[in-house]
């Protein structure tokens, strides 16, 4: 069985301030021309299909197309919530466009419920596991602690337990929406951290063909069945290296794979280009960055005048500007927000008790921190799903 895997397309995002509306509509025109001359049986979408809980009309209307231009295809797709879903709102209708062939799998009860499709040698259970935020889950799963692993652990309890009742040649396909161990994560993803882990580890999939990933924004290979597609356009300049692709996977009947990267269609190249701004205008190494997206990060010691206006001179598609003055740490000068830069909510809450203080935060207290920045989380995904 020929499978498309892909993830993360958040319908409705933006690239600073360019719309992508009409490059996610180009990767859709992409993702069905794939799938129909590469012959592929099956679609999975490992979730993220929106960038909001409730997105905007166009991102709604686009995700409809994609929906029409699949099951006119005839080729089933199955689908999953993520964590910037409302898995709720995706799911609404599910019953019906499933007759269509298109499987939407937005809630955590049906874990262990999966869609088979049939090929020559016989049958392929998939399973879909969205989002699992812990605290949302964890009555539903049986689990005493909230977290990543104990609920997906128990998610995949129920996946195997179904499993164990097919024929012993069934073949198994998860689709999971989660950060996992060996990952590498950019600056587009919302972090999903609880209790101060962000991660769970590979082996919590033991058992499964396939593990078909969404969350993280580049494409990776966790180990030979454990892959992330990535997201098909890049959504934050720290993706300026991603090769933007989707999986085509080759399910053999004796449950070996082969997997194949094709690259999807990106309406322009990243760049990050850093230094002064009178050398960055003369550079000429830089030509090949002349039609990118820019990021630039200006080093000069006192900001110049007009600096965005004199990059977009040369660079017409600049679209973020940082200032980073070569100064000592111990400058006075060094801002706040470099001082904070890479630092998580955690680090920072900590920090602060140590300075107010003058003695660091002992274990009981990272706690108390850790449950209710998780707390705060979780209730924002609440208000976010019920607006």
């Amino acid at each position: 069985m020929r499978l498309l895997h892909t993830s993360d397309w958040h319908l409705g995002r933006a690239f600073h301030r360019v719309n992508m509306l009409g490059a996610q509509a180009e990767f859709i025109g992409h993702l069905v021309s794939v799938a129909r001359e590469r012959e592929v049986d099956a679609v999975v979408v490992s979730g993220d299909v929106y960038d909001r809980a409730v997105p905007p009309l166009a991102a709604v209307e686009l995700f409809d197309d994609a929906l029409h231009r699949l099951a006119a295809l005839g080729v089933p797709t199955v689908m999953i919530s993520g964590n910037h879903d409302s898995a709720r709102r995706l799911g609404v209708g599910a019953g019906l466009i499933d007759r269509a062939g298109i499987h939407l799998r937005t809630a955590p009860s049906a874990a262990g419920t999966p869609v088979v499709l049939q090929d020559t040698s016989g049958d392929v259970a998939f399973y879909g596991l969205p989002y699992l935020e812990p605290a949302l889950v964890k009555d539903e799963f049986g689990v005493e602690k909230a977290g990543h692993e104990s609920v997906l652990a128990a998610a995949m309890d129920r996946v195997r337990a179904d499993l164990a009742t097919r024929a012993r040649d069934t073949r198994s396909v998860v689709l999971a929406h989660a950060f996992v161990t060996g990952g590498e994560a950019s600056d587009s993803e919302r972090d999903i951290t609880v209790g101060g882990v962000a991660a769970v580890p590979s082996g919590v999939f033991d058992g499964v063909d396939y593990v078909a990933l969404g969350h993280l924004h580049g494409c990776q290979t966790i180990t030979e069945r454990v892959r992330y597609s990535g997201s098909p356009l890049p959504y934050s300049f720290s993706e300026a290296d991603h090769r933007k692709s989707m999986w085509l996977i080759d399910l053999a009947g004796d449950g070996s794979l082969t997997a194949e990267r094709v690259d999807c269609p990106v309406p322009r190249t990243l760049a990050r280009i850093r230094g002064a701004l009178e050398e960055l205008l003369a550079d000429p190494g830089l030509a090949r960055h002349e039609d990118a997206w820019v990021e630039a990060t200006l080093t000069d010691a006192v900001r110049p005048a007009d600096p965005m206006a004199r990059l977009m001179e040369r660079f017409p598609h600049t679209l973020a500007l940082a200032f980073d003055p070569q100064r000592s740490p111990g400058d006075p000068d060094v801002t706040y927000a470099r001082r904070l830069a890479g630092r998580g909510d955690q680090e920072i809450a900590e920090d602060f008790v140590l300075h107010v203080r003058g003695a660091g935060a002992d274990e009981h207290e990272r706690a108390v921190l850790r449950d209710a920045f998780d707390a705060v989380r979780a209730d924002e995904t609440v208000r976010e799903v019920a607006r």
